[in-house]
């Protein structure tokens, strides 16, 4: 089985070159690139088009531009798998443009450079196959338990459901608290810390992983939704006890 890594951006370098741990793997981007990880083969996008799996590591916004470009080139057998962070809308774009000849598994590695700096045994990756066989199937979930990671099987619905609260709600911090142009103080508390943390691993990311975080989940505006009312009560308990103060000052 040859593994071909479509995108060499941030996560898919990092991606790559995990991947290249255990399996050969080749590589191809639309642009120039400046360096490859240890172990990875850059080659020219027919070599890649004839790998017998193809991880595609690209921007959510420009995913079905991507798949398009190249959807009817495949050869039959091929396994398509994306690593979208959210998984209805590549799920639905998978099926729509691939042939039925070609394999379909969605996946979502739940890390990236910052959170994988210091190893990824252990983190989670969602799989869900969408149209393969059981034994290909546990191929794969074989070779990613290989790099030691947790593979959880989920419905593409259940995984933008939840990551709407985890994963998007911590974006969402992140961004807002980048706003504020935080920096760090002599004075700082372990929890104050933690937020700057939050803040340099998501404000790492391309601001792009955020707009698309926000836009191609479904389950992102409730949350936004919730975040706001949620904070919206908070802010009136404390007027409320702003003039409960002012009534004891007066008295």
């Amino acid at each position: 089985m040859n593994i071909g890594v479509y995108g060499l951006g941030r996560f898919g370098s990092f991606f790559s070159g995990e991947l290249a741990k255990v399996h050969r793997v080749l590589a191809c981007n639309r642009s120039q690139v400046s360096s490859l990880p240890p172990g990875v083969k850059l080659v020219s996008r027919d070599e890649l088009l004839s790998c017998d799996t193809i991880i595609l590591c690209v921007a959510i916004s420009s995913f079905r531009e991507v798949l398009q470009s190249f959807a009817g080139q495949l050869k039959p057998g091929t396994l398509v798998m994306d690593t979208c962070s959210v998984k209805m809308y590549p799920a639905q774009v998978m099926q729509e443009l691939l042939p039925e000849s070609v394999d379909i598994i969605a996946t979502h590695p739940m890390f990236g450079p910052d959170s994988g700096s210091n190893g990824i045994a252990g983190l989670p990756l969602v799989f869900h196959p969408i149209r393969c066989s059981a034994e290909r199937a546990l191929q794969m979930k074989e070779l990613f338990s290989a790099l030691q990671l947790r593979v959880l099987e989920m419905s593409c619905e259940q995984h933008d459901r939840e990551a709407a609260y985890s994963q998007g709600v911590t974006h969402f911090v992140g961004r807002v608290l980048d706003a504020l142009h935080l920096t760090d103080t002599d004075i700082a508390t372990v929890g104050y810390k933690q937020l700057l943390s939050i803040v340099e691993q998501t404000c790492n990311d391309p601001v792009q992983l955020f707009y698309d975080l926000q836009r191609y989940n479904p389950y992102t505006y409730e949350m936004r939704s919730e975040l706001t009312r949620a904070i919206d009560d908070v802010l009136q308990v404390l007027a409320k006890q702003d003039v409960e103060l002012k009534e004891l000052v007066r008295s």
